[in-house]
């Protein structure tokens, strides 16, 4: 059912968001999309790195799984959060965080061919062609769980991603690094 749900989810069903909207249960496998999602990023950037020659970055594929983890998880979390807050109290959308949490959950599925990152120009192809993926996903997601436009839900999208962009510029000037891992890979 994940694996099928994930495939919706990336085709841009909307009838899947609004299903992952209604259904509380769900908000753990959105996590486990994340999940999976981090663990392909991470595994897919480790394999490019040792196969064209470069370092791997912090502790090899260990400390990238972990850091990828724990960003994966604190920047879907805080991307929910601000979305929510910006699409109800400046669009007057409905929804709960949850609702928020489980359709942005679902809208990283694409983000899993980043394990393929690695083959040499392709991989940049993949690469771009996710993030567009992921952000139309994003904009979908955000549409069916505020149940408002198109429109609002681009603007939506777009003021929450310069609020975490601003708020990560800010605390990568202060010194943590971590923190700039919330903003959105879209």
């Amino acid at each position: 059912m994940l694996i099928e749900r994930m495939w919706r989810a990336a085709m841009l069903q909307s009838a899947l968001y609004e299903e992952v909207e209604r259904d509380e249960q769900a908000t753990t496998q959105a996590a486990i999309v994340v999940l999976l999602v981090a663990i392909a990023t991470a595994l897919g950037a480790y394999l490019d790195a040792a196969l064209n020659g470069a370092q791997p970055v912090g502790q090899g594929l260990l400390g990238g799984l972990v850091r990828g983890i724990v960003s994966a998880f604190v920047g879907w979390v805080v991307w929910a959060y601000v979305t929510y807050f910006v699409g109800t109290r400046l669009f007057d959308g409905k929804a709960t965080p949850g609702e928020l949490l489980r359709t942005l959950g679902f809208a990283e599925s694409p983000a899993v061919l980043h394990v393929f990152q690695f083959i040499p120009v392709l991989g940049a192809v993949i690469s771009f062609v996710v993030a567009i993926w992921l952000l139309v996903a994003g904009i979908v997601a955000v549409r069916q769980a505020l149940d408002f436009s198109t429109g609002k839900a681009i603007a939506t999208a777009f003021i929450s991603w310069l609020a975490l962009v601003i708020v990560a510029f800010i605390a990568l000037l202060i010194g943590g690094g971590l923190i700039g891992a919330v903003v959105p890979r879209f």
